[in-house]
């Protein structure tokens, strides 16, 4: 076994997707340009998963070396995807985030005509949890909050999704400045 692939990675996560009870792809994000770099060999992928798992009642599946955590909601499916050696727990954990910040969207009511409404705060939801495959949260609350999304108020508006980008850019920027640091640094040791 190559010593490399067991090294520890921030970058945990290699794809989130979310089906309907047919296994139609309804949010798909794939994170590992390596895994699955076509469309069709994604959908090939997805639709393995889905035949393995849409009638188990595990929450764990082991699939074409992929470590695939999964839950189910009237007819809807929830996928976190990461490496063979990945830790369950972890992957796990990202899964319920999904899931209950998705469910506080949907007022509880997640099922697929819901989800398709309210896409853009799912997008929302899954960019504050994984960036680029790298978990960034797994408290739903603090998912919640960052979105600026609570069950009381209307569905997002142009101003909070703008808001968002604008934080997301802004975190970027500072990650790269710092990245520009420790060149800079390593340069003159």
């Amino acid at each position: 076994m190559d010593s490399t692939s067991l090294e520890p990675s921030l970058y945990t996560v290699k794809a989130v997707f979310i089906l309907d009870n047919d296994g139609n792809r309804l949010l798909s994000k794939y994170y590992d340009p390596e895994l699955y770099p076509t469309m069709k060999e994604q959908k090939n992928f997805e639709n393995n998963v889905f035949s393995k798992t849409h009638k188990a009642d595990n929450e764990i599946a082991f699939l074409e070396g992929m470590t695939i955590v999964y839950k189910s909601s009237i007819d809807l499916f929830f996928y976190v995807v990461g490496s063979a050696q990945e830790n369950e727990l972890m992957l796990m954990s990202v899964l319920n985030c999904l899931f209950d910040s998705v469910s506080h969207i949907l007022r509880k009511n997640v099922e697929r005509r819901c989800l398709l409404d309210n896409m853009e705060g799912v997008f929302l939801v899954v960019d504050e949890i994984i960036d680029g495959g790298v978990i960034l949260e797994s408290d739903s609350q603090q998912v919640l909050q960052k979105v600026n999304y609570r069950a009381d108020d209307n569905p997002l508006t142009e101003q909070s999704v703008a808001q968002h980008l604008t934080e997301k850019l802004a975190l970027t920027t500072n990650v790269l400045q710092s990245a520009k640091e420790q060149i800079k640094w390593s340069i003159l040791k």
